[in-house]
């Protein structure tokens, strides 16, 4: 029986484009990534991309859809204390975008259709309603939990400072003669700042609730 040769490369699927342009926006930012870019990063012609996908927005969707798709909502649906799930919530929106950053301008225009990003949106908003909040606030609490999450997986404020001390001259700036050390804190630096900001959002909107409540 004679047998079919198997094909040298894998074959082409939705999955293995999304995995190669995420990889590819990853390593060189959104400006790199292209049909030709891409096409060339999985070995095949440019064309038998559009098998799959017919823009390459329709590509950088499904990319920015599978890294929301990281983000766990499931505290929202377990029964937890409304604080508590924003904390747990923050965290994990805040790992999965900070493992991305370059996809995070993308992300920031919103959910669209994506699904992933729809569902999250569903599941805090449904949170917030379960909690008491009022429909108005529920949405502004996950529009600011958004801002706030995606501006701290922009950039390192910690890598922002040389690790130069003659750059801190005291004459200058007085009050920045260890700034030099902050690069090399670098994640205990930022990791430390989003923690501070999301309890400190977390805590104030406590304050709120029981007001907005009634």
């Amino acid at each position: 029986m004679c047998r079919m040769a198997r094909p040298r490369k894998p074959l082409l699927s939705r999955e293995r484009i999304v995995a190669a342009a995420l990889g590819l926006v990853d390593s060189e930012g959104l400006t790199a990534l292209s049909t030709r870019r891409l096409a060339a990063e999985l070995g095949v012609s440019g064309p038998s991309l559009y098998n799959h996908f017919t823009t390459k927005d329709e590509i950088l969707d499904a990319v920015a859809d599978t890294v929301i798709a990281q983000v766990d909502v499931s505290m929202f649906e377990d029964g937890e204390d409304w604080r508590t799930a924003l904390l747990e919530w923050g965290r994990s929106y805040r790992a999965a975008l900070a493992a991305h950053p370059h996809i995070v301008p993308f992300l920031a225009q919103g959910p669209g259709r994506r699904p992933a990003g729809l569902r999250m949106a569903d599941a805090v908003f449904g949170g917030m309603v379960k909690a008491g909040w009022p429909p108005a606030h529920a949405t502004r609490i996950g529009a600011l939990m958004r801002y706030y999450v995606a501006g701290s997986a922009l950039g390192s404020f910690a890598r922002g400072f040389v690790d130069d001390p003659s750059a801190y001259d005291p004459a200058d700036y007085p009050h920045l003669g260890q700034a030099h050390l902050l690069a090399e804190h670098q994640e205990r630096v930022d990791e430390g700042a989003f923690e501070t900001g999301l309890r400190a959002l977390v805590d104030g909107l406590a304050l709120w609730h029981p007001e907005t409540a009634r």
